[in-house]
């Protein structure tokens, strides 16, 4: 017997054959529509290397980039170079920034397994692999393979053989990286970033006395000391250096130890500096220094900013210093009086009185930018991705606009002569009124742009000029640090923490044998919790960093 239906129950079976449909028609489309782009389609136009991906789809879209730094003070947009490539690329930007501790702000994000369309972050940080082993990123090769092969050919290919994991992926580029093979054709034009400066007028009346050796250093601390009591009613502090954190004092480690020439490595086996006579010398000299009263306590508990108003201030006679890291201030004590500038001078050295041996720029560059799994669209991110690091993308970054940043002027092209003068007056509010010179350096690339950089200028060149000729590339002996939660993470934190407990005590002894001891007890203390496990590992990753750099790099 048959069944009659209703009307309205075939009608209920005709919506649910249609859903049916719709659904199979959805997932059969799911792989495809990933990649799409926001202009549905033009994510599949077949490019080459030759085609620059991101002219394919100029329309508007807005990526959400995190930035790893809290003190990233720039928005996106409110300059006309941000607004060029904008209107040029059809992409806005908008920065997360950390309000505070930035390893927080990124845990948390990680914890949550969502994450902002691009990531900036130090190359060193442990959340670099813990969003590749959390598949949280995606292989910016295999993206280029899709989407725009163009990035291969703006991309160098050492610096891709670099960070390429063992399953073959590439998940990062570097910024201001520089390969060994970068070194042949610009390694004349680097500038180092340590330098050992004195302020120029106190230093001359002094006689331009020899700082290279123990007795001569601190000869010359007593007599600023001595002869420059205060500063504009304010007590000098003879020596200035970088911040003591939990963890140590960057003057009195890496910087100290390259201005004595100190090896890295010898016979193929990383070379434990902390360990070297030079360096203990120069340590016993630095509690010297505290003995005789030339170490205020100032430079145990100051802070950057505060270091920053004292340098404004120019209340250090001498400085073991990053000259990135007061240029504002060396541009204020400059237009008060070009004498009161601080300048760059031979300073601590080996017994051999031989050249430092300065950090240059490194093939794993300073930081590395991701690409989210949750990004918004995939073509059009690693397009980008691929202009910003191209030339034409780095020359928009760095000279900005035709006619608004920059021209063409005696046949080059340079910052047009307001710009430059903002430039070199007030880098803080160049970036706001004009956004260019690397404003945003995500993706800066300083070996490209070293045609357009203008000559340098005092107060800043004499400092440069001096870095020059002391730069040597040491690709191999970078990260080579374990990650913080692996067995020798946990060691090499804990004898981080220790460093950071005894440089102190070690300038404060009252005598020589004080310092022996505590030096002893530091050494003693570093191989019970586990050095050799910690040297173990960073010897491996040396030897796989010399292989690869063996492979890749002619």
């Amino acid at each position: 017997m048959s069944k009659k239906h209703s009307p309205k129950s075939m009608l209920i079976l005709l919506v649910a054959i249609m859903m049916m449909f719709s659904m199979a028609a959805c997932s059969s489309g799911d792989s495809k529509k990933a990649g799409e782009t926001t202009d549905s389609g033009k994510s599949a136009v077949k490019l080459t290397e030759n085609d620059p991906g991101w002219k394919a789809d100029t329309s508007p879209i807005t990526f959400d980039w995190y930035l790893n730094f809290s003190w990233f003070p720039n928005k996106w947009g409110v300059d006309p170079t941000s607004q060029y490539i904008t209107k040029k690329t059809g992409v806005n930007i908008n920065f997360i920034v950390p309000a505070g501790n930035e390893n927080e702000k990124l845990n948390t994000m990680i914890a949550s397994g969502k994450l902002p369309d691009f990531i900036t972050l130090g190359n060193t940080e442990d959340a670099f692999q813990r969003m590749i082993d959390g598949k949280l990123v995606l292989p910016l090769n295999e993206l280029a393979k899709e989407y725009d092969p163009y990035f291969f050919k703006v991309s160098d290919p050492a610096k891709l053989a670099w960070y390429t994991t063992k399953d073959g992926k590439v998940y990062g580029y570097p910024n201001a990286s520089s390969s060994p093979e970068d070194y042949k054709q610009y390694g004349n034009t680097y500038i180092g970033n340590q330098v050992f400066a004195v302020r120029k007028d106190m230093y001359e009346a002094l006689g331009k006395p020899d700082m290279r050796t123990p007795e001569g250093f601190l000869k010359a601390l007593q007599a600023a000391k001595e002869k420059f009591p205060d500063v504009n009613g304010q007590a000098l502090i003879p020596l200035g250096l970088h911040e003591f954190t939990e963890k140590g004092n960057y003057s009195l480690e890496a910087y100290i130890q390259n201005f004595l020439a100190i090896p890295k490595e010898k016979d193929g086996k990383l070379y434990d500096r902390e360990t070297d006579p030079e360096y203990v010398r120069w340590l016993k000299t630095f509690r010297k220094a505290n003995e005789l009263g030339l170490l205020s306590k100032d430079i145990f508990i100051d802070k950057r900013p505060q270091m920053e108003e004292k340098i404004a201030q120019g209340r250090y006679f001498a400085m073991l210093y990053q000259r990135s890291d007061f240029t504002a201030q060396l541009n204020t004590l400059y237009a008060a009086n070009p004498e009161a500038t601080y300048i760059a001078i031979d300073g601590p050295a080996n017994a051999n009185l031989d050249a430092p041996k300065l950090d240059g720029p490194g093939i794993s560059g300073w930081t590395v930018t991701l690409i989210s799994k949750d990004v918004k669209d995939k073509a059009r991110a690693i397009r980008f991705l691929s202009y910003l690091n191209s030339e034409e993308g780095n020359k928009d970054l760095f000279l900005g606009e035709k006619g608004v940043t920059y021209d063409t002027i005696d046949g080059k092209d340079q910052f047009k002569p307001e710009a430059l003068e903002l430039l070199n007056k007030d880098r803080s509010s160049f970036d706001k009124k004009y956004g260019a010179s690397f404003t945003f350096w995500m993706l800066m690339n300083t070996n490209i742009t070293t045609k357009w950089n203008p000559a340098q200028v005092e107060p800043f060149k004499q400092l440069e000029d001096w870095t020059k000729g002391k730069i040597v590339s040491g690709s191999q002996f970078e990260l080579l640090d374990p990650l913080g939660n692996s067995t020798e993470g946990i060691i090499n934190n804990k004898i981080g923490l220790l460093r950071g407990k005894t440089l102190p005590k070690l300038l404060m002894a009252g005598s020589d044998a004080e310092f022996d001891q505590i030096w002893a007890d530091y050494l003693a203390k570093r191989a019970e919790y586990g050095m050799d496990k910690v040297q173990a590992y960073k010897q491996a990753k040396y030897e796989e960093n010399m292989k690869k750099l063996k492979e890749f790099i002619n």
